[in-house]
């Protein structure tokens, strides 16, 4: 029933794409196209919105790294960099569907904007998800080797990793040029991408394999050792208050595998919203390649749920991280002192060499 469905659907779509092919579609949420203005206000906003705000984020996150060097004294701040490019060119990224949305012409065949887009999303979102599980088994390896871990992970190896994430990223995607399947419904605000473009159970398959479940399975195996280690910590530490209720014990105590596990706290939750928010996406990518779901609105929001993430880092980083809240005001400090510089230029006279290291940590 539903293979005649799907196999119903792509004629029509054929048939109608030859009839007419310039002829608008309607909104991805199923609202229609408005009579005033011939464009879908509700979705461009929501797209608009996004990118403006992945845009501000993720640019205010390279600004605070680049001007708190305490941040760098964690070596998990390379691969935290790299998700904020990452999520800073899927903004940049997202102003493709928005041109979409308003019927503006790039100047470039649909079919070809649709799986160029569809890739370059799915490949920054796939370099978001390995550079998670990478910050987990540093973390694993920060607690579990804390004498050894400073010969295992360097500053060599971890770019090496991360060229490495980056090839590997563009390369299970590659298929999706030649006729594999879709490689995601990042594409779909496009009407090629949602109609002609169709998914494919075995490609599913493969970047689940490959990629979605390996990656899931490194997160949560090493964050439940690592937070099992830390109870385990925690409980001696009580048990030996509770023997030698001395200062000295107390301020032992205190050290160890404490920083460490709040830096844990943060990136768990970072991890923990990725999947969260990822989760209904690869839900509803399974069932459609799977011939049991086809639902455009779904489709929209999952795949704008998803892309929201690259908001979220900023986000959880300003409310969890002292160290970043730090330099996000110093940062800020340093900006309002710079244009109160250029206003009180020619009353006094500035100092630019201190003003200059202001923002840093």
């Amino acid at each position: 029933m539903n293979e005649s469905r799907w196999t119903e659907r792509r004629i029509l779509n054929m048939s109608s794409g030859i009839v007419n092919v310039s002829e608008h579609h309607s909104c991805p949420l199923g609202f229609g196209q408005y009579s005033a203005v011939d464009v879908c206000i509700f979705e461009t906003v929501v797209i608009v919105l996004l990118t403006f705000l992945i845009i501000a984020g993720n640019l205010t996150v390279i600004f605070v790294f680049h001007c708190a060097p305490l941040l760098h004294h964690y070596t998990t701040s390379y691969f935290i960099q790299t998700m904020a490019y990452a999520d800073l060119f899927v903004g940049v990224s997202c102003l493709v569907p928005t041109l979409s949305l308003l019927h503006y012409s790039t100047g470039v065949h649909e079919s070809l904007t649709c799986q160029v887009f569809g890739y370059i999303i799915s490949v920054l979102k796939s370099v978001s998800m390995a550079c998670l599980a990478c910050i987990s088994v540093d973390r694993y390896l920060a607690i579990t080797k804390p004498l050894s871990y400073n010969q295992l992970v360097t500053p060599c190896r971890l770019r090496i990793c991360i060229i490495l994430i980056w090839i590997y990223s563009c390369l299970i995607f590659l298929p999706s040029f030649f006729g594999w399947g879709k490689p995601g419904y990042h594409g779909d605000i496009f009407e090629w991408c949602a109609t002609s473009w169709l998914t494919s159970a075995y490609f599913t398959g493969f970047i689940v394999c490959l990629l979605y479940a390996p990656a899931a399975f490194v997160v949560c195996f090493t964050y439940f050792h690592i937070f099992k280690i830390c109870r385990q910590h925690t409980k001696e530490i009580n048990d030996r208050r509770a023997r030698f209720p001395s200062h000295e014990v107390d301020a032992s105590g205190e050290t160890g595998h404490s920083p460490d596990r709040r830096y844990a706290m943060v990136l768990f939750r970072i991890t923990s919203v990725f999947y969260i928010l990822w989760l209904p996406y690869i839900i509803y990518f399974l069932l459609e390649s799977s011939r049991v779901l086809d639902n455009p609105t779904l489709s929209f929001l999952t795949t704008w749920l998803a892309i929201s993430n690259s908001f979220c880092n900023c986000v959880i980083y300003s409310l969890s991280n002292s160290v970043f809240r730090l330099g996000l005001r110093r940062l800020s400090e340093t900006m309002c002192t710079s244009c109160m510089c250029v206003k009180d230029q020619e009353a006094r006279d500035p100092k630019p060499r201190k003003r200059a290291n202001s923002c840093s940590i």
